[in-house]
């Protein structure tokens, strides 16, 4: 980009900022602190850096997009991250969210079923210095069980119900967030707290739209 063009990005992200995420009422500092360090723009397609900071989804490879910022903000903001937990995630994508979350966490562990997303993010992610993601190629409706268990688990993709299996590798005093939804393209977004003795609270925070979770305790391709 000409120094014109970032000057440009940078503008677009600090309206960005105070106008999608401040302005409709997200106040985790560090939660506002990653987004603003995170070059969107650096998990985009070629082309497409100028539209990094508007607030909507945006495409990227294999018909997948990239969340719009106030749901990727709200979605981390609603896990209660403190800065020492060890995160999954599921649906890297681009692994823009996997980057926002590494600097909020202490370790961010993320599942694409994709190998043609998974890749190309792991090297992006080097590249750029978020030395504490981890990127798996599987089945994301099965978590990673070899990390397990985790303080926190976010999924970027819309499920029929809450896989069973990332449930079970939720931590006690743990949070998950996910969509879930009758249809695979209009979901509410979910939050389950693991309670100390174990039990699981349900609560719904908003309705959300998301690509559908596909995997076996998803939508099926």
């Amino acid at each position: 980009m000409t120094s014109d063009a970032k000057r440009e990005v940078e503008a677009r992200k600090e309206r960005m900022l105070s106008l999608h995420l401040v302005g409709r009422g997200i106040r985790d500092a560090a939660v506002l602190r990653a987004m603003r360090e995170v070059p969107r723009e650096a998990f985009l397609p070629p082309g497409l850096e100028l539209f990094a900071y508007e607030d909507g989804p945006l495409p990227i490879q294999n018909g997948q997009t990239i969340s719009q910022p106030y749901i990727v903000a709200y979605m981390i903001e609603a896990l209660e991250l403190q800065g020492t937990e060890k995160v999954l995630e599921i649906g890297t994508g681009s692994g823009y969210a996997a980057a926002v979350l590494s600097l909020c966490a202490a370790e961010v562990f993320t599942v694409e079923r994709l190998p043609s997303l998974a890749h190309p993010a792991a090297e992006r992610l080097r590249e750029l210095g978020y030395g504490n993601v981890t990127v798996h190629v599987g089945d994301g409706t099965l978590g990673w069980q070899e990390h397990a268990p985790y303080d926190a688990i976010v999924v970027t993709a819309g499920a029929p119900g809450v896989p069973e299996e990332l449930e079970l590798q939720l931590a006690p005093g743990g949070r998950l967030v996910i969509p879930v939804g009758p249809t695979p393209h209009l979901q509410d977004l979910v939050r389950v707290r693991r309670e100390q003795n174990g039990d699981l609270h349900h609560e719904t925070l908003c309705g959300v739209r998301f690509v559908p979770l596909i995997g076996a305790q998803g939508w099926e391709d």
